[in-house]
């Protein structure tokens, strides 16, 4: 009996201490963000003055959403939603509290200190150290119970001219470690899809040779991410992209998608020369010639939020509660099995007179 009241006891530790914790369940602080136009929510839009005329902006509104580079939401807002964290643009900072995160992303942004576009934009390297100089300026550590993204590398290769990933893997590594030794403890880092299935490339014949960079640069980082994970205390959730990529555009019905090759918007999208745009983007992959449709950014939200919940455990403090908690339940139901097992010891010892008042027997 004393065994299957402790087997008991820890079945119920099973019950109310679940292995992994669902990304709704694992409470961040503040969510932060840093990449280019794939998680870019604004920033440039907010720099060409995209507040005071939207359609001569970049991206221009119409047709593309709000600053994004998609025809609506992007990965970064179906995230924030489900974390219920809405991160302030870094380009508007001057004017608002960022009291749930910040996006430093930028359109453009290569993985180091520049921009492909705009030479006085920063990288993703470069955002990682205004981020780290903020910190400095105030004195404070990076909050350990937010959640950081770092996610670049494409426009290295797409428009940088780059055919050798190993700096660009570095690049984005020393910001994941720059990251981590600053005090962040969660953080998502995405790989990329295939560059070489852009419409843009695929116009240009240069298709292979970009399938070979991205192949080689996803193996790269997921190496240069291994040898941070050593790092104590730090947990890098890594977001496979690519394997999603090539699933939708292998089994594009499955995913209600109907054209993986063409574009919906024609035309030079950062230079607002746009000669036609689609009636039904939905049915699209790729929204412009490089950009995917906020259904495809739905799906790497969903893919991002699933990496979260495969790699999101209660933090240790509630861990232990939950351990002390579940002993003492344990105890206390076998002190009190004990203590029923004496009391009827002894009623089966004992004359019924002798347990019970003769009035209350009459």
């Amino acid at each position: 009996m004393k065994k299957e009241l402790v087997t008991a006891g820890f079945v119920f530790l099973s019950l109310i201490w679940p292995l992994k914790a669902s990304a709704s369940d694992y409470r961040y602080s503040q969510f932060f963000i840093f990449g280019d136009s794939l998680s870019d929510t604004g920033n440039v839009f907010n720099a060409t003055g995209g507040s005071v005329n939207p359609a001569q902006a970049i991206p221009s509104d119409p047709p593309f959403f709000q600053g994004r580079f998609s025809n609506n939401k992007i990965w970064v807002d179906f995230v924030g939603e489900e974390l219920g964290l809405s991160p302030t643009l870094s380009t508007s900072l001057s004017t608002t509290n960022p009291t749930q995160g910040i996006n430093f992303a930028f359109v453009g942004s290569n993985s180091g200190q520049d921009n492909a576009f705009v030479s006085t934009l920063p990288g993703v390297q470069a955002q990682v150290d205004l981020y780290q100089q903020t910190l400095l300026t105030n004195n404070q550590k990076a909050d350990p119970n937010a959640l950081y993204a770092v996610w670049g590398g494409a426009n290295d290769y797409l428009f940088g001219n780059v055919t050798d990933v190993n700096q660009t893997v570095s690049n984005l590594s020393n910001a994941v470690e720059s990251l981590a030794q600053s005090g962040a403890k969660n953080i998502l880092v995405f790989n990329l899809p295939d560059l070489g299935t852009a419409p843009l490339v695929s116009q240009t014949g240069n298709a292979s040779t970009l399938t070979t960079l991205t192949n080689n640069h996803n193996a790269a980082l997921t190496s240069a991410l291994a040898q941070l994970s050593n790092i104590s205390f730090v947990n890098i959730i890594t977001v496979d992209v690519n394997s999603l990529f090539n699933r939708v555009l292998a089994n594009p019905s499955e995913f209600g998608f109907k054209n993986v090759t063409t574009p919906c918007v024609i035309g030079d999208t950062i230079n607002g020369n746009i000669v036609s745009v689609c009636d039904n983007p939905d049915d699209f992959v790729f929204f412009d010639s490089v950009h995917p449709t906020s259904g495809v950014h739905k799906l790497v939200a969903e893919t991002a939020l699933t990496a979260l919940r495969a790699k999101s455990v209660p933090e240790s403090s509630a861990v232990l509660g939950l351990l002390v908690f579940s002993t003492l339940v344990t105890v206390a139901m076998l002190k009190h099995k004990q203590k029923q097992s004496a009391l009827t010891s002894v009623a089966s010892q004992t004359p019924r007179k002798q347990l019970f008042p003769t009035a209350i027997l009459k």
